[in-house]
């Protein structure tokens, strides 16, 4: 992995998460496309609709991250509460964006209730993220990055503003199977990994036709290390 890619992290906003009644599909979608363009997701936490949650965990990865996503909590009912949160962890006012309410205006015409009118109102300062799919925008204030929490919503979101996001070389894989246990390679894999700092070397135990195997994950941004270490590492097992 090269030691310049920026760095990100998401936070999946949302009751509904924690409770188990709703699965999380973004969390794929948006390390997968961060891979792809050479940005290195380092974490993810799943925090509940609590104000003080939101604004700790807002100011803290912020500040230790290039970016930092967060998905959920920017609709129009009551437990909807990430837009307010977010503007007070930068100490702003939480507005209605003229921009906002009239792509909302525009799409739900005399449907625009307060509800709605809600989705108009984002921190002072905040540039909009374009929602083609229901018009009601996510934003971004500095590095912060807000989206919705519908899949489909918050995918064509992210593919609004991938290509505004600062790049490092795309992070490529390879994968190497294996039916054996764990423990016999660990040396072996503890050595590969000792002498390529520049490839992140994963173990992953699977259990397929009743059989103990290990998936071996390798990653890096240089394709030169990346085919040596997988060669070494065939070679070795």
């Amino acid at each position: 992995m090269t030691n310049n890619a920026p760095t990100a992290s998401l936070i999946i906003i949302g009751n509904e998460i924690l409770s188990g009644r709703t699965q999380d599909q973004n969390l794929n979608y948006i390390a997968g496309n961060l891979s792809d363009i050479g940005i290195k997701f380092m974490e993810v936490r799943v925090i509940p609709d609590i104000e003080e949650d939101i604004i700790k965990t807002v100011n803290e990865l912020r500040s230790r991250f290039d970016y930092v996503f967060t998905t959920g909590g920017i609709g129009p009912t009551h437990d909807d509460i990430t837009s307010d949160s977010i503007a007070k962890a930068f100490a702003v006012e939480n507005i209605q964006n003229q921009d906002a309410y009239d792509k909302l205006r525009a799409f739900y015409q005399e449907d625009l209730n307060d509800g709605r009118l809600k989705m108009t109102r984002v921190p002072q300062g905040a540039r909009l993220i374009e929602n083609p799919i229901s018009a009601a925008p996510g934003f971004c204030i500095e590095n912060v990055y807000v989206m919705a929490g519908i899949p489909n919503v918050m995918q064509a979101m992210f593919d609004n503003i991938k290509g505004a996001l600062k790049t490092g070389d795309p992070i490529l894989s390879k994968e190497i199977k294996r039916y054996v246990s764990e423990s016999k390679i660990a040396a072996c894999l503890s050595q590969v990994q000792d002498k390529y700092n520049d490839v992140e070397i994963g173990s992953y135990p699977f259990i397929q036709d009743n059989k103990i195997g290990v998936s071996i994950v390798l990653r890096s941004s240089d394709k030169g290390s990346l085919g040596k270490v997988f060669d070494e590492l065939n070679e070795k097992l």
